[in-house]
């Protein structure tokens, strides 16, 4: 992977991040050149739910060997809606019952944490942690299985689960390569079979914020967004004319609740995340 650190892109990439008042990093890759653009790339960031894509990897590697059976039938109870805020499973009624295999689709394509409890207590803490720096995400650390809701804005990074740009491009190329790669699927753990469900319940992500916000109508992103105390993410495949063009990985930090002029910290954050993807959409098409 050829770091480039300076150039048109890379230029108007530091311009937008440097226009606001809070930390953004990043990863962009451009997938027909493999040239890569980083800004505190390797920093360690809060992940949010971005960390939901090594959560489905890990449970697809068990699912892999046999330990989880995707087809198990889960009763959703009360006790699963318990410092939960978000999705929509917390606001309906206890007794419905749905696949693991589903319950990994609303952790991710909806980040509903009801489902996120389900799937997580069918693996462990340290089990989900070693299968990330196995695979190469050293800059990885799952801390907790949901975050406390009652978390300041500046929480320290050991109260939350942490990555970085550079992991999640890593996670997110490694997921494209098994789809035509069977070492890069052995890689995962996980059958190549498994892998292209995996990019598939990325590509049917139904949020459209950050990443696709400023791009073209029904340009299609494999992605997966966070919300935290401290800042807003995003780490996704976008897609052009049908084929991969491009990953990038965005996450901000120490945003304030409120810019000055009044408008919330997390939409100039969102924001601030689509404008990098349409810079890498315009200068990669260069």
């Amino acid at each position: 992977m050829t770091m480039i650190e300076s150039g048109k892109l890379a230029e108007r990439l530091n311009a937008i991040c440097d226009a606001q008042p809070f930390v953004t990093r990043f990863m962009v890759r451009a997938l027909g050149s493999g040239e890569t653009i980083g800004r505190g790339a390797d920093e360690e960031t809060p992940s949010a739910s971005t960390r939901k894509t090594s959560i489905m990897m890990a449970a697809l590697k068990a699912a892999h060997e046999g330990r989880l059976d995707l087809d198990e039938q889960i009763t959703y109870e009360k006790r699963f809606a318990e410092e939960v805020a978000s999705g929509m499973f917390r606001y309906l009624t206890p007794g419905i019952v749905i696949s693991l295999r589903d319950a990994i689709t609303g952790m991710m394509v909806l980040s509903d944490n009801v489902c996120t409890k389900m799937v997580f207590e069918r693996l462990t803490l340290e089990e989900v942690d070693s299968y990330c720096k196995s695979i190469g995400m050293t800059g990885t650390n799952h801390r907790f299985l949901i975050p406390p809701l009652a978390l300041s804005p500046d929480h320290s990074l050991k109260a939350v689960t942490t990555t970085t740009a550079r992991d999640q491009v890593y996670l997110l190329q490694t997921i494209l390569d098994a789809q035509d790669s069977r070492e890069a699927a052995d890689r995962l753990g996980c059958s190549q079979a498994l892998c292209a469900y995996a990019l598939q319940t990325l590509k049917n992500q139904i949020l459209r914020y950050a990443i696709p916000s400023r791009l073209p109508f029904g340009v299609l992103v494999a992605h997966k967004g966070g919300t935290g105390k401290r800042g807003r993410m995003n780490a996704g495949v976008v897609y052009r004319d049908g084929s991969p063009f491009y990953i990038i990985a965005a996450f901000t930090d120490e945003v304030p609740q409120e810019m000055p002029d009044g408008t919330p910290g997390y939409t100039v954050a969102l924001e601030t995340i689509g404008r990098l993807s349409r810079a890498c959409w315009d200068e990669f098409q260069s």
